[in-house]
């Protein structure tokens, strides 16, 4: 190999769907043994790129090289067979197979599955002791915390020969100790000669972690530097192209009535293990309530509960009237989420593909879902003409990309899913916004977007309970913070006494907070 050359290196690549470019005439190099950062906006065609780089698109025309040789890539067995493995966003695991099946799946080596295993552990065992990569081989990924599982994602490459890795939005589901883990390990990777493309929209990890940084805008390339020489305000204008507020000012909430209550409220799964354990909260008016913890301790059960989804083993969940006259029981209502939409209670749930969306659908049929049981003589749900109207206007006010009502929203990136999510439930003028995970997978323009929004809601008298794993996102939005261990609620502050160190304490169960009373 010629160590003079890139270890990729890309020349006048394009990609188009229809008229449509998502590439165009993209010149990128990677070093060898580098980190190198890609960043830009949804839409900006940075997930395109790097299907195009691992064989899952055909690109339409300019070249791909891989050590100074030249490549064409019809599938992504051409590209693992070139030295380059991705792992995605969305893990692509078995959960009901062990961590070695899944490892082996699909390049089981011999007739004898056995003995095809046998020698596989042999060598997972080495790369494991190589690159200090830790996982129960035996385990079955279904029992594996996240974390755990990007790392058996990982291990799969590494066993399938890749010399290069791409990782999609790797630490958009990560704790922050699984976050510094991972990079810990991404280093490792890089003293021991493999090249990384990390692919994020956090510019606070691009600083830290990474040697070069490309930043791409409407399908090109608009910067390639080095990361020691730029800045994370400068990267963020050169996505969005005009300056952004990396951090939003927040004023002091002007609470009002009390409107939504949890009493009391447990969770048992069908295996009888309590998700939630005598949880109580109040929402009021013109407050945002953070929810902090790690990844599996209630926040979702909680959210569930809230929204309908679920229906509690014990307690209850209460709403105020429109009048706020009167107390509703919706603990057990029968029609789930729809009573709570009458009631203006919105939610933006954490997994967006599962509960939030159809991706086969079009946009503008997305953007009704949950509210086309409105009264006929809304035009936004009997007009044709006029849902397309407004789904375009909602679309703009989003930039939400490409700007076609009619196309089907699996076709739209993840993050420009996340934002018509958020505009559809946004503008249906709740009384309480439920909200998970708001900012996962979406750029530093959106959250810009969506932090002003919110805090907009909020001083118009919406009551918002905001779930998140980004603790610098509560720090900045919450009035108030509840932190999540086990299913329990086991602190509460308020936001001019909490502490990233602290709530840390609090989300591992080390510290305990007296909740104080929010009167």
């Amino acid at each position: 190999m010629d160590k003079s050359t890139h270890a990729l290196e890309l020349r006048g690549v394009q990609k188009r769907f229809g008229s449509i470019y998502a590439n165009k005439s993209v010149d990128l190099c990677v070093s060898h043994g580098s980190i190198h950062g890609v960043v830009g906006e949804n839409g900006a065609g940075k997930s395109t790129l790097m299907h195009g780089i691992t064989g899952f698109y055909p690109i339409d025309g300019g070249e791909i090289r891989v050590n100074g040789k030249l490549h064409v890539f019809k599938s992504t067995k051409d590209s693992l067979a070139a030295g380059i493995g991705m792992v995605h966003q969305h893990f692509m695991l078995v959960e009901s197979l062990s961590v070695l099946e899944n490892i082996v799946l699909g390049v089981e080596r011999g007739f004898l599955l056995k003995q095809g295993l046998k020698h596989a552990r042999s060598e997972i065992t080495q790369i494991i002791k190589n690159y200090g990569l830790e996982v129960p081989l035996d385990t079955k990924v279904s029992e594996l915390g996240v974390g755990i599982q990007q790392r058996v994602e990982i291990l799969k490459a590494l066993y399938r020969g890749a010399d290069i890795l791409i990782l999609d939005e790797p630490t958009a589901v990560l704790t922050p100790l699984e976050v510094e883990d991972l990079f810990k390990f991404l280093r490792n990777l890089k003293h021991q000669g493999k090249t990384i493309l990390l692919v994020t929209h956090k510019l606070k990890e691009i600083m830290a972690v990474t040697d070069e940084v490309t930043v791409m805008k409407q399908g090109e390339v608009v910067l390639n530097v080095k990361t020691s020489q730029t800045s994370a305000s400068q990267l963020a204008e050169c996505m969005v192209g005009r300056p952004v507020l990396l951090n939003i000012k927040r004023t002091a909430g002007n609470r009002g009535e009390k409107i939504l209550r949890l009493d009391q409220v447990s969770l048992r799964d069908s295996d009888g293990v309590n998700r939630l354990s005598e949880v109580s909260l109040d929402l009021y008016a013109g407050e945002i309530v953070g929810v902090a913890g790690v990844a599996g301790n209630g926040q979702s059960e909680l959210l569930g509960v809230l929204s309908g989804l679920d229906s509690p083993s014990e307690g209850k969940v209460l709403c105020r009237d429109k009048t706020l006259s009167n107390w509703i029981d919706i603990t057990h209502d029968k029609n789930g989420p729809s009573l709570r939409r009458k009631l203006g209670i919105s939610h933006v749930p954490e997994d967006r593909l599962k509960f939030g969306v159809v991706a086969s659908m079009t946009a503008e049929d997305n953007i009704r879902l949950g509210y086309h049981g409105r009264t006929k003589s809304d035009s936004l749900f009997t007009n044709p003409d006029r849902i397309t109207e407004i789904c375009q206007s909602l679309m703009n006010q989003w930039d939400i990309r490409p700007v076609m009502p009619k196309q089907p929203l699996e076709s739209f990136s993840g993050g420009n899913q996340q934002k018509l999510v958020m505009a559809r439930e946004m503008n249906a003028a709740p009384r309480v916004l439920l909200i998970g995970q708001p900012t996962r997978g979406v750029d530093i323009g959106a959250i810009e977007i969506i932090h002003k929004r919110l805090l907009e809601l909020r001083d118009v008298g919406v009551a918002i309970l905001l779930v998140s794993v980004e603790l610098e996102e509560i720090l900045s939005l919450a009035d108030r913070i509840l932190v999540m261990n086990a299913g329990r609620i086991t602190g509460e502050v308020s936001s001019s006494e909490a502490s990233e160190q602290g709530l840390g304490l609090l989300m591992a169960g080390i510290a305990k907070e007296g909740k104080g009373d929010p009167q």
